[in-house]
């Protein structure tokens, strides 16, 4: 009785330590004598003892492997050295158990090789300003040299590239030469908008005077012209005065034609002639010295 007992505790004990809890973005691969059987996902599964075995644990979250800068030589002969970094992920747990030994060491060996013959195709100056370029190329390579790995490389992007010293001092003064080179174009072109605003604002000024000048004489113009009609108004009022006060000349001749008939009748002894007829040669007189008197003296 007390061996049954104890056989029954070892058959318990031996099935629970072959029962396996996967957990989540896992999977196990599992070998039955020796020979990959299946892979097992998330979950809880049972082992055959002493038939199965876990032979990898892989986990299926995105990985991050940041690699020690690498030297390479660009087309005109510059070394640098670039570090990168990989951002991948397993997809297929028995290819990336039985598909490479080392994943990782064969995934930095890959990056180093893939940047030195990207790099080797480029020169420096495309080196240092090409890097989505670069981070593009590497990881269309490496994700189709990986995928028979059941490796996913989502993306590789270049941390630092590292010139030679005298090239970054180099650098440096190239670059402060064109900043010196902008300023002094863009002083330049102050200097040249301030000066064609006061070429403008000396032109606009000429051009006021001149305006003014103008409104001036046309004023005085205007101001004549008023004149010599104000005068010429003046006359005509004067003529129209003159014509009301003084009778017409069919008045003034039925005038001399009633004295003529008082003469002839006898009636009258002397012929009087009207006042008005006597003075009619000097009131014309006055009025065509009036109408050719000059209107700006007058």
């Amino acid at each position: 009785m007390i061996y049954l007992l104890i056989l029954i505790i070892l058959l318990l004990i031996l099935i629970i330590r072959n029962i396996v809890i996967v957990p989540q973005a896992a999977a196990f691969v599992v070998e039955r004598l020796g020979v990959y059987s299946t892979t097992w996902q998330a979950g809880i599964h049972v082992k055959l003892p002493f038939v199965e075995r876990i032979a990898k644990k892989v986990n299926l979250k995105e990985q991050v492997a940041d690699f020690e800068p690498q030297p390479v030589i660009t087309r005109d002969n510059v070394t640098m050295r670039i570090d990168s970094v990989v951002f991948f992920q397993v997809t297929n747990a028995k290819l990336y158990t039985y598909g490479v030994e080392r994943p990782m060491l064969a995934i930095e060996n890959l990056t180093a090789t893939t940047l030195r013959n990207i790099i080797g195709d480029m020169d420096l100056d495309s080196t240092l300003t090409s890097r989505d370029v670069i981070n593009t190329r590497i990881t269309a390579i490496l994700d189709e040299a990986t995928d028979k790995w059941g490796i996913k490389v989502n993306r590789v992007e270049v941390k630092n590239i590292t010139p030679p010293a005298e090239i970054q001092a180099s650098m440096e003064r190239q670059m402060k030469a064109e900043r010196e080179r902008r300023e002094k174009i863009l002083q330049a072109e102050g200097e040249k908008r301030s000066a064609i605003l006061i070429a403008e604002g000396e032109k606009e000024s000429a051009i006021l005077r001149a305006e003014a000048v103008k409104e001036q004489r046309i004023r005085e113009a205007e101001g004549e012209s008023q004149a010599i009609l104000t005068v010429q108004k003046a006359q005509a009022d004067a003529i129209r005065l003159l014509n009301e006060a003084m009778p017409s000349n069919q008045v003034l001749a039925l005038r001399t034609m009633d004295a003529l008939a008082k003469v002839a009748d006898g009636k009258a002894t002397k012929l009087i002639i009207p006042a008005e007829m006597q003075n009619l040669a000097g009131t014309l007189a006055s009025i065509k010295e009036l109408m050719s008197d000059d209107p700006q003296q007058k």
